[in-house]
């Protein structure tokens, strides 16, 4: 039976804790559980709270997605299908992963999350974007109530966007989400970031799927702080990408610039290196501040509220675009403000 709450308490919910209400919240463990929604409803879907910033009251009917379950869809002697449910927290299905020697996902151990909520994001890290593995998704369609399916291409995938989070924001709530993973002959993706330096540190000189997880996990846990321990969302901005001749003049101006050349002539720079640069690592103002070893990462350090954090975030951004000119858009979804 389709469970619902009123005026239910989002504290343990969100991983910013804010002391935040919603009006109501609908537990959904089953397709079925979606198609006995009220149709009179306009929703909003509610993973890990991995991505959220709440401010106190939000005046809207949330569904907290947690269908369970990995399954095995098809396989052959090299690579694996999982189907994966929409609920499940998406280090469990790394470390899955990892465990049955399935290579892939290791890159993106320690995001947080669930695995409904990667495809929305389309979640990434250290040269690993989850739509490279993905074959396919279920979802159910609140416009027109149907179970519909989607090959990757229908999802027009972008950098931390794609059409569930942009265009189409709201009318699907995705089900279960399935990844073909490799069986033998792994890629291992070393050469982002600083897993090679980590590596080298753990004297780790051919690594595996394992050894790429483990220092993946090793770097971020150094960056990023526990959301139990120091309440957080993660990277609170994109990394912004810029044009070349907008990236000629800003290299001629900071030759310390720190940029990962893309295609088309296209350049991403760090925001936590502008955030950084701006003098925002460690900063704290009232209970709002960036983390002391990543400025990407804004920390509530105790009782913020979701409009503080609103407030030092805008902060962020004016300073990044007065000292380069480069506008910072959130990572994380702003509800009820």
């Amino acid at each position: 039976m389709l469970a619902k709450q009123l005026n239910f308490s989002l504290r343990d919910f969100n991983t910013f804790g804010i002391a935040a209400v919603c009006k109501e919240l609908y537990i959904i463990n089953s397709l079925e559980d979606l198609t006995d929604l009220p149709k009179d409803r306009t929703y909003k879907v509610l993973g890990g709270g991995s991505n959220v910033l709440c401010n106190d009251y939000i005046d809207a009917s949330l569904i907290k997605i947690e269908i369970p379950g990995i399954e095995v869809v098809t396989q052959d002697d090299k690579t694996i299908d999982l189907e994966v449910g929409a609920g499940v927290v998406w280090h469990d299905l790394v470390q899955y992963a990892v465990s049955e020697g399935y290579g892939g996902l290791e890159n993106l151990t320690l995001i947080p999350g669930t695995v409904g909520a990667a495809p929305v994001q389309n979640v990434g890290a250290y040269g690993v974007e989850q739509d490279q593995l993905m074959v396919s998704l279920r979802a159910y369609d609140l416009q027109t109530r149907e179970a519909v399916s989607m090959s990757r291409e229908d999802r027009q995938f972008g950098y931390r966007d794609s059409r569930f989070k942009s265009r189409e924001k709201g009318r699907y709530v995705i089900t279960h989400v399935t990844y073909r993973l490799s069986k033998v002959d792994h890629v291992i993706k070393t050469t982002y970031g600083a897993i090679l330096d980590k590596l080298a540190e753990m004297d780790v000189t051919e690594p595996t799927i394992a050894d790429v997880s483990r220092a993946v996990a090793a770097i971020r846990t150094f960056k990023l702080p526990d959301p139990r321990e120091v309440p957080n969302a993660g990277s609170f901005f994109k990394n912004p990408v810029i044009p070349k001749p907008q990236f000629d003049d800003l290299l001629g101006e900071r030759p310390d610039l720190v940029y990962y050349p893309l295609a088309d002539d296209l350049y991403k720079v760090p925001a936590g290196w502008l955030i950084d640069q701006c003098g925002y690592r460690g900063k704290q103002v009232g209970n709002v501040g960036c983390y002391k070893n990543q400025a990407l990462v804004i920390v509530n350090h105790g009782g913020a509220t979701g409009a503080e954090i609103r407030a030092f975030s805008r902060e962020i951004q004016r300073t990044v675009l007065d000292k380069f000119g480069i506008h910072l858009i959130p990572e994380v979804n702003h509800w009820g403000f």
